[in-house]
C-alpha cells in the first residue's frame, strides 16, 4: 500500500508521545457511567436523594464522551498509519487483541458457564442464553432497537460497544481513502456527522422509539465522526491554533443551547421536542471542547492536574474492563433493592446507596484489574507483532520529523 501523501509539518506539540491527560478524560468517562449506574438508578426516598439521582443521571452522557475520545483516537491512529504496508491488517489485528478477548471470554462465562450452576438456572441472567447470537455478533444494539426497551438486562450496556465495532468496520476504509486529501477527509467526517446528527432528531420527532435513537449505530456517529474531524484537523498546518480558537465558541454555543433548553423544560412546553432531540447532539460538542482543552490545557493548570492524577489515569486504564463488568453488578444490586436491606442495617437509605455505590465501584476495579493484569495484557503483548505503523510518509522519509506515539496498551477506543 503505497504512501497517500505527506504531511507539511510535524505533529502539533500535545500530540506527541504518549498523552496521559487522554487517560484522564477516558477516566471521567467510566467514572460517570459507574455513578450512573450505581447511584441514579436506585430509588430516591427524599428531595436530596432524587436531587442526586438527577444530576448523576447525566452520567449515562459518559457514553458520549467515550464516543467522542474513541473516533479522535481511532482515527489519529488511521491517519498517522496510513503510508503503512499494513494499514489494516495491523489496525484489525490490534483491535482484536484488545477488545475480543474480554468481550469474547464474558459472552462465553454468561452462555455457557452460567446455566451450569445450580443456583443460577433459570435465573435472569441464564435466561439471557436464548438472545445470545446478538451478542455474539455485535448486534445488542440492534435488538434493543428492535424490542424498543432495555430488554437484555446484564448485558444490555453492550450495545455500545456493538456501535464502536461497526465503527471500525468501515472508518478504516474511509480513512485510508481520504486520507491524501485531508479537508475532503475532514468535510466526509462532518457530513457524516450532521447526517447523523439530522436522522437522530428526525427519528424522535417521527415518534421513534427513545431506546432506538439511542443505540443505534447510524444515530450514533456524530459523536464518532466529530472526534475523527478534530483529530485530521490538529494534524494539519495551522490546525493546533484553530482549534484553540474553536474551543470558547464551541463551549459557548452548547452551554447555551442547554441553557434556554433547561428554559424550555421549566416554564413552557414549546419547541420541547425537538430540543430534547437536538440535546445530544448539543452535549457532544461540549464534550469535543472539553477535549481540546484538556490537549492544551498547561500543566500546571488544574484542569491539567486533574485529568493527570493518579485515580483519573488509572480509572482510564481499566476503563474498557470497568465498563464491560461493573453493570453486571449494579444491575443484581438495583434490580434487587439492595440498597433497601443495607438501610435497615445502617439506619440511612442515603447512607445505605452511598457505601453500597463506593463498595460497587470498588468491587468493578477490583476485578477489572484482576481481568486486565491477569488475562487481557497477555493478549496485549501480542500486538508487537502487528506494528501499528503509526509514522507518517514523511516522517519516514525525513527522521527529523517526530512520529505521533501512544502506549500500545492504552490506545483508546471508546469503553477501553
Amino acid at each position: 500500500m503505497g504512501a497517500l501523501g505527506s504531511v507539511e509539518t510535524a505533529p502539533p506539540r500535545p500530540l506527541r508521545g504518549h498523552l496521559p491527560v487522554l487517560d484522564g478524560v477516558r477516566g471521567l468517562a467510566i467514572l460517570m457511567v459507574l455513578l450512573f449506574h450505581f447511584v441514579a438508578q436506585t430509588t430516591a426516598t427524599n428531595r436530596l436523594e432524587a436531587a442526586v439521582n438527577g444530576v448523576f443521571a447525566y452520567g449515562l452522557l459518559g457514553v458520549d464522551l467515550f464516543f467522542v475520545l474513541s473516533g479522535f483516537l481511532i482515527t489519529g491512529i488511521l491517519y498517522d498509519s496510513r503510508a503503512s504496508a499494513g494499514y489494516f491488517r495491523g489496525f484489525y489485528m490490534r483491535r482484536v487483541l484488545r477488545i475480543f478477548p474480554l468481550y469474547y471470554g464474558v459472552l462465553a462465562v454468561v452462555f455457557f458457564l452460567v446455566p451450569l450452576v445450580p443456583a443460577l438456572r433459570g435465573s435472569e441472567i441464564a435466561g439471557l442464553r436464548d438472545k445470545q447470537a446478538w451478542a455474539w455478533l455485535y448486534g445488542v444494539n440492534v435488538y434493543l432497537a428492535i424490542q424498543g426497551g432495555w430488554v437484555l438486562s446484564y448485558i444490555e450496556h453492550f450495545w455500545s460497544l456493538a456501535v464502536e465495532e461497526h465503527f471500525y468496520l468501515f472508518w478504516p476504509l474511509v480513512v485510508w481513502w481520504l486520507a491524501r486529501r485531508p479537508r475532503t477527509l475532514m468535510t466526509a467526517a462532518c457530513v457524516l456527522a450532521a447526517a447523523s446528527f439530522a436522522a437522530r432528531v428526525a427519528a424522535s420527532l417521527s415518534g421513534v422509539s427513545p431506546v432506538a435513537t439511542t443505540v443505534l449505530t447510524p444515530l450514533q456517529l456524530d459523536a464518532l465522526c466529530l472526534g475523527g474531524f478534530l483529530a485530521v484537523w490538529l494534524r494539519q498546518p495551522g490546525g493546533e491554533a484553530a482549534a484553540r480558537r474553536a474551543i470558547v465558541p464551541m463551549a459557548l454555543l452548547a452551554g447555551g443551547w442547554l441553557v434556554i433548553d433547561f428554559g424550555l423544560q421549566r416554564f413552557t412546553d414549546f419547541g420541547l421536542a425537538a430540543m430534547r432531540a437536538a440535546r445530544g447532539g448539543v452535549f457532544r460538542l461540549g464534550f469535543a471542547a472539553l477535549l481540546l482543552r484538556a490537549l492544551f490545557a498547561p500543566a500546571s493548570s488544574v484542569m491539567a492536574r486533574f485529568f493527570r492524577s493518579g485515580p483519573m489515569t488509572v480509572l482510564g486504564k481499566y476503563s474498557y474492563g470497568l465498563y464491560v463488568y461493573h453493570h453486571f453488578l449494579s444491575y443484581y444490586l438495583v434490580t434487587h433493592g439492595t440498597e433497601f436491606a443495607l438501610a435497615r442495617a445502617v439506619g440511612s437509605h442515603t447512607l445505605a446507596v452511598a457505601i453500597q455505590a463506593v463498595l460497587g465501584m470498588a468491587a468493578s476495579m477490583a476485578v477489572a484489574w484482576l481481568s486486565y493484569e491477569l488475562f487481557e495484557k497477555h493478549f496485549l503483548e501480542l500486538k508487537r507483532f502487528w506494528p501499528s505503523g503509526r509514522r507518517s510518509a514523511a516522517a519516514v522519509e525525513r527522521p527529523d520529523v517526530p512520529k505521533i506515539r501512544m502506549d500500545p496498551w492504552r490506545e483508546g477506543v471508546g469503553c477501553e
